[in-house]
């Protein structure tokens, strides 16, 4: 709830949430869906180990507002990539999680083009 109150009290601060937040998922799902200035990350966890509804709101309830975060070094980055491809994303949203919806936040989505994901390095 502190979250959802912040968000509201300053509707101009851009909030993202960090880890997907097991047991307070459907929390945290309702509050990106509710909020406009909440986004969430998904760090801190292994895709094949988030609770199924994360995958579901990222394919399609809130695609543009869940970004991609590896936890590195606890998680590193190939990874999770590897285990992404295997978590049940529509590649539709792929473009957006792994990289459109953090540059567009970030204020930087005109001076990158996204070359998917398996150009970076580990």
């Amino acid at each position: 709830p502190y979250i959802d109150d912040i968000a509201a009290d300053f509707p101009g601060l851009t909030i993202i949430m960090a880890h997907p937040a097991w047991p307070w998922v459907q929390e945290q799902l309702a509050i990106v869906v509710h909020k406009p200035n909440v986004y969430m990350d998904l760090s801190g966890y292994s895709p094949k180990y988030m609770d199924r509804s994360i995958i579901d709101y990222a394919n399609y309830r809130t695609p543009d507002k869940m970004m991609f975060g590896s936890d590195y070094p606890f998680i590193r980055p190939l990874r999770w990539l590897n285990d992404y491809d295997n978590a049940g994303f529509r590649p539709e949203v792929e473009e957006g999680l792994l990289f459109r919806n953090a540059a567009r936040l970030l204020g930087i989505e005109e001076s990158f083009t996204y070359s998917g994901p398996r150009k970076a390095a580990d």
